[in-house]
């Protein structure tokens, strides 16, 4: 019969209070409160609540980090609403110029970035922010223009992809160069209402979104941006569109959408491969503004089955460890 001793080469240590530091994996006996204990690493990320929006919104763009961020836009009816977060709660800023839904942003607080979305009609407008007020910049340079399209970066770089056109799902993508627009390499997998993640306009990523076959119209693709041309990497689990974003091209987090539902479903990237995490978002909804790192991130607004304000933050997984107490169940 195989023996903890036999296996290991050592004996569980009997011990009057739990040993620190210890090891992943390490059992021991506290002889003080008789019982086996073992070191285990919680490693799943999960979901909190955070403070709601003063405006309930879907379809709406944001931009920063878990502790300073930005929305901005969405409906409806069309939006110029700008909400900054302090870690604990929103605070109305100054307005967009343009009034708009299904737009795409990138940033951060104090210098983010909006484009294109639906006015009366779809716009290719472009607005920056300084931290105090917008201000009209150069336009996109795409015809026809777009709603529902992707972005990443940060204001003076950053990348527009996707989109939907009047009549089909496009595959065009641009570049901003913190003065104007420059066309580039088209996507492989044309798509809206895509997920993202990157810090400039040479590296990111693209995911989900969907396309123009269906019922339901749902893609899974990846596809990887060097600057130069977009490369297809490994797909997401979840197929889904209206899903949102946060991280840069080598880790990134994948969260909600519309998988044929709205999910919570939340997915890590570490630049080769999707993982499913345990722990989905507490609300599940679709069209919402996502930002921050894969470690720490945030999702405000939304839909679920009406148009929400309430915001998410999450923590990515943990390599803290913790004690477990050994039990026969």
């Amino acid at each position: 019969m195989a023996t903890y001793k036999g296996i290991n080469g050592f004996a569980v240590q009997s011990v009057a209070s739990d040993p620190s530091p210890s090891d992943e994996g390490q059992v021991w006996y506290n002889n003080a409160t008789y019982a086996f204990k073992l070191a285990s690493v919680t490693t799943a990320g999960s979901w909190s609540s955070g403070g709601a929006m003063n405006t309930a919104r879907t379809t709406l763009a944001g931009g920063g980090t878990q502790t300073a961020g930005l929305a901005f836009g969405g409906g409806p009816p069309n939006s110029a609403a700008t909400e900054a977060y302090n870690g604990s709660s929103w605070t109305s800023v100054s307005s967009m110029n343009t009034a708009r839904e299904s737009l795409a942003g990138c940033g951060t607080q104090t210098a983010a970035l909006a484009f294109g979305g639906y006015v009366a009609s779809r716009s290719t407008a472009t607005e920056s922010y300084n931290g105090t007020s917008w201000t009209s910049v150069n336009s996109m340079t795409r015809s026809p223009a777009t709603n529902s399209l992707s972005g990443f970066g940060i204001q003076t770089s950053a990348i527009a992809a996707g989109g939907d056109t009047p009549t089909v799902r496009t595959n065009v993508s641009e570049s901003w160069n913190g003065t104007s627009w420059t066309s580039t390499p088209t996507l492989g997998t044309a798509r809206y209402i895509a997920g993202t993640a990157g810090a400039s306009n040479t590296a990111g990523i693209i995911f989900g979104g969907g396309d123009n076959s269906g019922p339901p119209p749902l893609i899974s693709a990846t596809e990887s941006w060097n600057g130069t041309s977009w490369t297809a990497v490994n797909s997401l689990n979840t197929a889904r569109k209206a899903l949102a974003g946060a991280g840069i091209q080598t880790a990134a987090l994948a969260f909600g959408g519309n998988s044929g539902s709205v999910t919570g479903a939340t997915e890590l990237w570490n630049g080769t491969s999707w993982t499913t995490n345990p722990n989905s978002m507490t609300t599940a909804r679709q069209s919402s503004a996502g930002f921050g790192t894969q470690t720490l991130a945030l999702v405000a607004g939304g839909y679920t089955t009406t148009f929400v304000g309430t915001t998410e933050e999450w923590t990515g997984p943990s390599t803290t460890l913790n004690y477990k107490t050994l039990t026969t169940s």
